[in-house]
């Protein structure tokens, strides 16, 4: 695993809002990668969270799906939690550490996972916002998104506006058909340039929950496969927002609480502290 960071990795990921490292993975890892999730979304049936009863294609709670939006990929949420081989993928301390190196944050942990399978012919992602739809509100909150195929400008890459992350807020903005939406709550951003980020298999990509970006149609006949996570700086609380908590969980929290509940959101990374001189 390609998990060593520069320090100009670190201040491009901090300016831009994202960083996009090339060869993540090796051959024999990205295997180990596309046979784990693959095994992982069979064992759940088409069950998308869980213990909520919802399925691939029906509406979750956190957006809004629409015969247009469930077209877009297919979403599978938290394989961590029923899959040992993804858990041992996910739980990974190096990638823990890369999160907390570019980030900046001391403590990272797992909110979700997620599998986003590009079918083919599938439609575009809209420019959005990732951390307004979760349990808290930080703007150090970071995703990872691994390549098990190859994104291409055809299949549907991602693409990010660089900098975003320094104008965007916590509003919760619904992701819908419309590519241009989110410049009606933004519209400083109207104007600026995106950056499209192609990506061979086993090629990764690091995100700020607050930085904007989206994904072309698939315009191919096979499938753009991702493995992705999003971590939470360790020492964040409850905003209120129930997003992927099970509702048991949710009975139990106020706002307010410490996010600190190992079985559902783990420690993965603790930075050392410093040793004073």
């Amino acid at each position: 695993m390609n998990f060593q960071l520069n320090e100009t990795q670190i201040q491009n990921y901090q300016a831009n809002g994202y960083i996009v490292i090339e060869n993540f993975l090796s051959p024999e890892e990205l295997d180990h990668w596309r046979k784990a999730v693959t095994i992982a979304v069979e064992e759940r049936a088409g069950i998308k969270i869980p213990g909520k009863d919802i399925k691939i294609g029906e509406a979750d709670g956190i957006n809004v799906d629409s015969d247009y939006y469930v077209k877009v990929f297919d979403q599978i949420l938290n394989l961590w939690q029923t899959n040992e081989l993804v858990k041992e993928l996910m739980l990974d301390q190096r990638i823990g550490q890369m999160a907390s190196q570019l980030s900046g944050a001391d403590g990272i942990r797992i909110w979700h996972d997620q599998a986003l399978i590009k079918r083919p012919w599938a439609n575009p992602t809209a420019w959005h916002l990732d951390t307004p739809f979760w349990s808290f509100s930080d703007n150090r909150a970071i995703s990872i998104w691994v390549a098990l195929d190859d994104a291409t400008l055809e299949n549907g890459c991602l693409f990010f506006i660089p900098g975003s992350h320094k104008l965007t807020s916590f509003d919760r903005i619904t992701i819908g058909r419309n590519m241009d939406g989110i410049f009606d709550v933004y519209p400083q951003l109207r104007n600026c340039s995106s950056v499209a980020a192609p990506m061979k298999a086993g090629s990764c990509s690091f995100h700020n929950g607050l930085t904007v970006h989206g994904a072309n149609a698939n315009m191919t006949n096979g499938f753009r496969r991702a493995m992705t996570c999003a971590y939470m700086p360790d020492g964040n609380q409850f905003n209120g927002e129930p997003n992927i908590l099970p509702d048991e969980y949710l009975q139990r929290l106020k706002i307010g609480d410490l996010l600190n509940n190992d079985e559902q959101n783990p420690l993965i990374y603790k930075a050392p502290t410093p040793v004073n001189a």
